[in-house]
């Protein structure tokens, strides 16, 4: 008897995993080049946008106090409700003039099929610029260089 459990428990558990879907993800290296601004360093929210304009997922943070979150207040609507972990996805705040490069991973559903990046930029007692960088996701703009309107001079993506 214990035989035919077993064996009828293989057959559900293999069937169940035939449903179930993959899916597969590219990993882009991310250069933000910030402009020569004087103040505190910048957090910077890298958000994936969906075709109708709402945050679908946080894909980087640069700043990992999160007591300042609340500042970078659009994002914060989002975030703040959800509160997801995001520690395997924080770095530190950049200071002005300065780049970083990150790793962010995209799912690759998501290209060429409405979705937006949003570079998101807050620094303490200035401005927030809710969309810094915002471009959409298509195979050709993920490779190219993108010109930032706030802290950011600009930010070049590259699959990794």
């Amino acid at each position: 008897m214990k035989i035919k459990q077993l064996l009828f428990l293989s057959i559900l558990i293999l069937g169940f995993l035939s449903f179930t879907t993959v899916t597969e993800s590219t990993k882009y290296k991310c250069m933000i080049q910030m402009t020569n601004y004087t103040g505190e360093a910048a957090y910077v929210v890298v958000s994936l946008i969906n075709p109708d304009g709402a945050y679908e997922k946080t894909l980087y943070v640069q700043g990992d106090d999160e007591e300042w979150y609340h500042d970078i207040s659009d994002w914060w609507k989002f975030y703040g409700k959800k509160r997801n972990n995001l520690d395997a996805i924080t770095g530190a705040t950049i200071a002005g003039g300065t780049r970083t490069i990150s790793v962010i991973d995209i799912d690759n559903s998501k290209i060429d099929t409405g979705y937006s990046i949003r570079f998101e930029t807050a620094v303490e007692d200035q401005e927030y610029y809710t969309k810094d960088v915002q471009f959409p996701l298509t195979s050709e703009s993920i490779k190219s260089k993108q010109e930032g309107t706030g802290f950011i001079r600009y930010v070049r993506m590259m699959p990794n």
